[in-house]
C-alpha cells in the first residue's frame, strides 16, 4: 500500500459518544432524591431567568431575528409574550437562565452550571407539546422535562469531573451543547443513531474559547454564551432527526480529532501529551449523581467560587463598617481555582467584569453587607470608590487543603476566609466559611431560602395571584410531575 494515502475504513462512533446515547435512552430515573432537586432547579432556573429581564442589556438580545415573527405554536420564554422557533427559543431562555450569573453550578475540574440545559429542554418540551395538541395527541408532561433536567445535568457533569477544558483555554459551554443534543434528540423521538449523530456534531463544533471570562476580556458573552450552546444543540438534534450523517470518530481520529486538536495540552507549560493519553478520564458511570449534589446559588448573584467568601464578608460586615477607612489589609484565604478563575486587580470594565472578581465580591458585602445584582453596574461602582479602595487592600494565599478538599469526592468544599487587619494592630477573627449554603451538606438549611428566592424573582414579574399559582404548583413534586408542559409553560406568559 502507498504510504501516502490515509485508511478510509468508517468507525464505530467513539464510545464517549456511544455510552451518553445509551444514557439517555435506557436509563430511568429513580431517584426520588434526583427527582426532587430536579423540581427545586427547575424553580431556581426560571427564577433566575425572571429576574434577568429586569435588566436591558439582556433583553436587547430576545426575540425573532425578523423582528415582528410569530411562529405558529411556537415555544415561549417565561416572563415574556414572545412565541419562537425552538432553535430561538433555546437561546432566549438559556440567555435569560445565564444573564446574571445566579443560576446553579458544577465544580470539578471543569467548572460549569448544568441548568444552562433547560433552555433547549424547555424549549423543546414546550414546541413538542404544543404540536401534539393540535394534533390531538397527549402533550409531554413536566416529569420528563424533570427526567431529562437530571439526564443533562449528568452528562455535563460526568464529563466535568476528571476532564479539565479551562486548562486547555476552552470554555465549558461545550458541554452544555453536548449534553443539551443528547437529551432534545432523545426527546423528540430520536433513535440510538440519531442521538449519536446529534452528540457527534455537538463534538465537532469544537469550543468557544474562554477568554471572554477572564482579565482582560471578561464581558457580557460569557452571560449568553449557554443560550448560545443549548440553542445550537436543539438545531443539531433537529438536523440529526431529518436524516443528517454523524462523524463517528470525531473524537479519536488522529490528527483532525477533538482530542488531537482541542485536547493535546494540559496546560501553557506542559508539553503536547502522548496520543495514547489524549483521552477524557471517565471514572464513573452515569447515573443521578449530578443532580444530586448540584450547588445552588442562593444568597449572592456571583460567580460560585466567591460565593463563601462573599458569605464570610456579610458575617464580618457589622465590625468593619465603621472602620473601613481604617483598614491596612484584608486576607483572604481561598482554593486554586478561585484564583485562576476570578482573582483580578486593575480597573473592571463593566458588570461582567465584576461579578467575576473575587476582590470585589468580596469588597461590596464587605462595606455593604450584601451582594446583589444591581451591586455590579456602572452606577454603583462608580459612586462608591470605597470598593475599589478595599480591592487595592486585597492579599490572596491558597490554602493547600482548600484546593485539596475542593476536588475530593465526598467533600466538594468551596473554601474561603477572610481575616481584616487594622492599621492601629487589631484585627477582626478570621471567618471560615468551608461549604455554601447551596451545598448539599446545608440543603435542609438551604431550600427554604431557595422559595423564598424563587418567590422574590416571581413577584417582579407577575401579579401575586399568578405567583401563588406558580409557586404552589411548583411546590408540589406529584402535581407538577403530572402537569403538561404546554399548561405550565401557559402560566408563565405575560
Amino acid at each position: 500500500m502507498s504510504a501516502n494515502v490515509d485508511l478510509n475504513n468508517r468507525p464505530d462512533y467513539d464510545k464517549v459518544i456511544q455510552d451518553i446515547a445509551d444514557y439517555v435512552l435506557n436509563y430511568q430515573v429513580s431517584s426520588q432524591e434526583a427527582l426532587d432537586t430536579a423540581r427545586n432547579c427547575l424553580m431556581d432556573t426560571l427564577g433566575c431567568g425572571l429576574l434577568a429581564l429586569r435588566f436591558p442589556e439582556c433583553t436587547k438580545h430576545l426575540g425573532p431575528i425578523v423582528q415582528g415573527t410569530i411562529v405558529p405554536n411556537g415555544a415561549r420564554v417565561p416572563g415574556t409574550s414572545l412565541q419562537l422557533d425552538p432553535v430561538k427559543a433555546a437561546w432566549d431562555i438559556g440567555c435569560i437562565i445565564r444573564w446574571l450569573d445566579y443560576n446553579d453550578t458544577w465544580l470539578a475540574a471543569e467548572w460549569g452550571h448544568p441548568s444552562d440545559n433547560l433552555g433547549g429542554i424547555l424549549a423543546v418540551a414546550d414546541f413538542i407539546s404544543q404540536q401534539k395538541v393540535t394534533q390531538g395527541e397527549a402533550p409531554l408532561t413536566m416529569r420528563e422535562v424533570l427526567e431529562a433536567m437530571v439526564m443533562a445535568h449528568e452528562i455535563q457533569g460526568v464529563l466535568a469531573l476528571e476532564n479539565s477544558f479551562n486548562r486547555v483555554g476552552l470554555c465549558h459551554v461545550l458541554l452544555v451543547r453536548v449534553a443539551s443534543s443528547a437529551v432534545v434528540t432523545k426527546m423528540m423521538g430520536g433513535n440510538r443513531e440519531q442521538i449519536m449523530a446529534a452528540i457527534s456534531q455537538a463534538w465537532v463544533d469544537g469550543s468557544a474559547l474562554r477568554t471572554y471570562r477572564h482579565a482582560p476580556n471578561a464581558g457580557s458573552r460569557k452571560s449568553w454564551a449557554a443560550g448560545d450552546a443549548t440553542s445550537r444543540a436543539v438545531r443539531l438534534a433537529d438536523m440529526s432527526m431529518r436524516g443528517e450523517m454523524g462523524i463517528p470518530s470525531v473524537l479519536t481520529a488522529p490528527q483532525w480529532g477533538f482530542y488531537d486538536v482541542s485536547f493535546s495540552k494540559t496546560n501553557k507549560d506542559q508539553a503536547i501529551k502522548p496520543v495514547e493519553q489524549r483521552h477524557f478520564s471517565l471514572s464513573q458511570d452515569y447515573d443521578a449523581y449530578v443532580m444530586e449534589n448540584i450547588l445552588f446559588k442562593i444568597s449572592f448573584p456571583a460567580e460560585f467560587h466567591a460565593q463563601t467568601a462573599a458569605e464570610a464578608a456579610v458575617t464580618l460586615h457589622p465590625k468593619v463598617k465603621d472602620r473601613l477607612a481604617d483598614i491596612e489589609k484584608i486576607v483572604i484565604r481561598t482554593h486554586e481555582s478561585a484564583i485562576r478563575i476570578i482573582s483580578k486587580v486593575g480597573p473592571l470594565a463593566n458588570a461582567a467584569d465584576r461579578d467575576h472578581c473575587l476582590q470585589y465580591m468580596t469588597a461590596v458585602p464587605l462595606a455593604f453587607g450584601n451582594l446583589i445584582a444591581e451591586h455590579y453596574e456602572d452606577d454603583f461602582h462608580q459612586a462608591n470608590p470605597i470598593i475599589d479602595e478595599l480591592r487595592d487592600k486585597m492579599e490572596i494565599v491558597e490554602d493547600p487543603r482548600f484546593s485539596e478538599e475542593y476536588l475530593e469526592a465526598d467533600k466538594r468544599s468551596i473554601a474561603n476566609a477572610i481575616q481584616v487587619f487594622f492599621k492601629d494592630g487589631s484585627h477582626t477573627d478570621e471567618v471560615v466559611v468551608e461549604y455554601p449554603i447551596g451545598h448539599r451538606r446545608r440543603r435542609a438549611e438551604g431550600i427554604p431560602l431557595l422559595e423564598q428566592k424563587f418567590q422574590n424573582n416571581l413577584a417582579t414579574r407577575f401579579p401575586s395571584g399568578r405567583c401563588q399559582t406558580i409557586f404552589a404548583l411548583c411546590k408540589d413534586q406529584q402535581s407538577l410531575e403530572s402537569t403538561p408542559v404546554n399548561r405550565f409553560m401557559d402560566l408563565f406568559v405575560i
